[in-house]
């Protein structure tokens, strides 16, 4: 077998969540909903073009998700390699995103957000500076906690 790379992502959530979801996404991401297979539960699959790279399955009971900070799964957070950093950085600003960012010497400018259901969203942009962030060095502060 040989690894072929990432294909999608899927997050659970309550029925009720994916309006909230489909916005966040919409807004944040630019996803688009589109065609999804008839399973035998609710959910939907956002699209980055032709790509179904976000799979949204309501299939938690409702008010079964924690809506917090706290880590809430078995999965810590997803990272995206992404470009355009001070642009995505003025658009979170303006929708009223909270986010943590750091950079890191040799590793780029980093931001972390959660998502409606508090997944945890890292988003790389390699070899980037942002004049107005944070200065080379600085940590989220989510990443300090252990």
């Amino acid at each position: 077998m040989k690894f072929g790379g990432f294909l999608h992502l899927n997050i659970r959530c309550g029925a009720s969540d994916l309006p909230a979801i489909e916005k966040f996404y919409g807004e944040v991401l630019g996803l688009k909903k589109g065609s999804r297979p008839n399973f035998r539960f609710g959910g939907m699959w956002l699209y980055d073009g032709d790509d179904p790279i976000i799979h949204v399955s309501a299939r938690f009971a409702e008010g079964s998700i924690a809506r917090n900070d706290q880590h809430s799964g078995s999965v810590d957070h997803i990272a995206f390699k992404a470009s355009g950093a001070a642009d995505f950085r003025k658009h979170l600003k303006k929708l009223g995103i909270v986010f943590q960012e750091q950079n890191i010497a040799n590793a780029g400018y980093q931001v972390f957000l959660r998502d409606p259901v508090a997944t945890k969203l890292e988003f790389n942009f390699l070899d980037e500076v942002v004049p107005d962030a944070v200065p080379t060095g600085t940590t989220a502060q989510s990443n300090l906690v252990t």
